[in-house]
């Protein structure tokens, strides 16, 4: 093994096997991340004085772009669904998941902190074979229908924009995207077109833009409103799967690994532990992302309840359609807002979706993995990356309708979370992964909720197609 020059130590260029570090100094292996920043390198981190808004923005980094990627092309249409078909009586439903879905990133975040493990490295280390494997094929599952409905999307209102068959722009997005993360890196696609989220805060202008009822908006914004139909339950599964996704439970695990890889911490033992700072810190990260992703989540119910469902315009088919929601705001540039919102979106998050397939794929299998790495060092977590876009991208040629598919990607991921969580669960109580970190009272409490709920929800809704 041949190490290279990093400056103050010498780390090697291929991880040596699981729990050997002792030929790192004791400085390699505690180094101390000062909050959970993107970058990760303690040594790139200006030592120049930085006001607090600043230092809060540096500190953010994983639960961040989880957020940003939660509302993803998918979330979007399945909230634009949601206003349209039931006005503002699901806004409920923002603030009601907000907690459960923090509670379960946050998890799966002091999972990979504290063993130096992601998700699927856990369970192939201190579980049996089969959990691992039936929680990978939860994942593929999930995954594929929901890269094969983003890309769709994406490709859809880019045809309507530009008034060509949208066949020809999935393979497109989908080499663009493969091409950044196998010779770029993650971390490149991000910075490109992570500004073009922006667009979502046109449906906060737009909702005031609409003057809705407040009273009727505060009124189901804090009063649960629950219907036992089939499309209210399969709207409430939807809401529920594309917030608390099982995608973004593997990716917030492997990125916890990512940022002490990048930090020298090279071996699993090194990465072991986390201090009360960094576990407050990761807190911070998970719970912005999560408002973030959730206040978009309000104001997209909120603008479409207050312009389609008033209008109408009960059931959203075209992508066109779903733009009119913007019309208070833009008028005629509705199309182009709403196009720009969900291509944007969807550039960041069919990088998550495939990637986290990538992750769990290289752990369970034990090889070299991370976005970082060279395509050459590795090589199958790179393949598997490939695969999954391709077998996304490939169902989209069955001539699917891309609205719908988005919305049923949605409730797919709201039936198969359930039994994720629940695992999540069982790992975060067992002290031979978490050591004394095991989870307190408040993340057993609401994360046992948060099954449940996602259950019983999916429960009702397989219940209404047999009565």
């Amino acid at each position: 093994m041949t190490p290279r020059d990093s400056g103050r130590f010498r780390i090697p260029t291929e991880e040596p096997p699981e729990h050997t570090g002792e030929f790192l100094t004791s400085e390699v292996r505690r180094p101390a991340r000062e909050g959970w920043r993107v970058v990760a390198l303690a040594q790139l981190r200006r030592v120049e004085p930085v006001g607090m808004a600043r230092r809060f923005l540096d500190g953010l980094g994983p639960g961040l772009i989880a957020g940003a990627a939660d509302d993803d092309p998918s979330g979007i249409s399945t909230y634009s669904t949601a206003g349209a078909a039931f006005g503002f009586a699901t806004l409920w439903t923002a603030v009601f998941s907000f907690p459960l879905m923090s509670a379960v990133q946050l998890m799966c975040a002091r999972i990979g902190m504290v063993s130096g493990r992601g998700l699927a490295s856990v369970l192939r280390k201190f579980y049996s074979r089969r959990l691992l494997w039936f929680a990978i094929t939860l994942l593929l599952v999930a995954n594929t229908v929901n890269i094969a409905a983003d890309l769709g999307g994406m490709a859809d209102v880019t045809a309507m924009l530009v008034g060509t068959d949208s066949l020809w722009y999935e393979p497109a997005y989908a080499v663009i995207i493969l091409a950044v993360l196998v010779f770029g890196s993650y971390r490149t696609i991000v910075r490109i077109f992570k500004w073009l989220t922006l667009v979502l805060f046109a449906y906060v202008i737009a909702a005031f833009l609409a003057r809705p009822d407040w009273s009727v908006v505060l009124r189901d914004t804090i009063v649960p409103h629950v219907e036992f139909t089939r499309d209210y339950l399969m709207t409430i599964v939807a809401i529920l799967g594309t917030t608390i996704s099982p995608y973004l439970f593997f990716w917030q695990a492997a990125q916890a690994v990512e940022v002490d890889r990048a930090a020298g911490k090279v071996t699993t033992l090194a990465r072991m532990g986390a201090t009360d700072g960094e576990l407050r810190a990761a807190r911070t990260d998970v719970l912005t992302g999560m408002f973030f992703s959730n206040f978009i989540m309000y104001f997209i119910i909120l603008t479409t309840g207050a312009t389609l469902h008033a209008s109408g315009q009960r059931e959203i088919a075209t992508a066109v359609q779903a733009a009119a929601a913007l019309r208070p705001l833009a008028g005629h540039s509705a199309s182009l807002l709403f196009a720009l919102g969900l291509i944007g979106t969807g550039l960041l998050g069919v990088p998550v979706l495939a990637g986290s397939v990538a992750y769990a794929v290289a752990e369970a299998g034990g090889w070299r993995m991370g976005m970082n790495e060279k395509p050459n060092h590795a090589k199958r977590f790179y393949t598997v990356l490939g695969v999954a876009m391709l077998g996304g991208m490939a169902m989209d040629f069955a001539n699917l309708d891309a609205i719908k598919m988005l919305f049923w990607s949605a409730v797919l991921n709201g039936i198969l979370a359930p039994p994720l969580i629940v695992i999540i669960l069982f790992v975060c109580n067992n002290p031979l992964v978490m050591q004394e970190r095991v989870n307190g009272r408040w993340l057993n409490v609401v994360g046992t909720i948060t099954a449940i709920v996602m259950g019983g929800a999916a429960a009702g809704l397989i219940w209404t197609f047999f009565h």
